[in-house]
């Protein structure tokens, strides 16, 4: 069942990454922007490209190559002692989740924008959850 679970999460990574994650404005009285994974990247890859490799790692390419490197083990196409490496990797993807909760923090108690958290920030969070619960399920063999 556990390696069902991890293979939808292939489906349901990228669909968090295009998903709107928060709306945010300067003010109420302006229109809200969505802003996703992508949207964030594509802004950042344009201004900050350091800083746009470092959340390409946590963002993307951690997630998804844990749920991959689980799907090897589930499968027994990789030894079970790897699966530290991948535990590693699903830590680092949570550091994410933690600077988006942050950033909402910060612009909310400024009180000059306005952001509301949007469905693709609970998708993308469950992702991680799952996924780290997937990892801790897993038992070497």
């Amino acid at each position: 069942m556990l390696r069902y679970l991890n293979l939808l999460l292939l489906i349901l990574f990228p669909v968090s990454w295009f998903a709107p994650l928060m709306r945010a404005g300067l003010l109420p009285l302006f229109g809200l922007s969505e802003i996703s994974v992508m949207s964030g990247l594509v802004a950042l890859f344009q201004s900050d490209l350091l800083l746009a490799a470092v959340v390409t790692v946590f963002a993307l390419l951690a997630p998804i190559g844990k749920t991959i490197g689980l799907a090897l083990i589930h499968f027994h196409l990789t030894p079970p002692r790897a699966k530290l490496l991948f535990e590693i990797m699903g830590k680092l993807a949570m550091a994410d989740v933690f600077l988006i909760a942050l950033y909402i923090v910060i612009v909310k108690g400024v009180g000059l924008g306005h952001v509301e958290t949007a469905w693709g920030l609970y998708l993308f969070t469950g992702c991680i959850f799952a996924s780290l619960a997937i990892s801790h399920l897993t038992r070497p063999e």
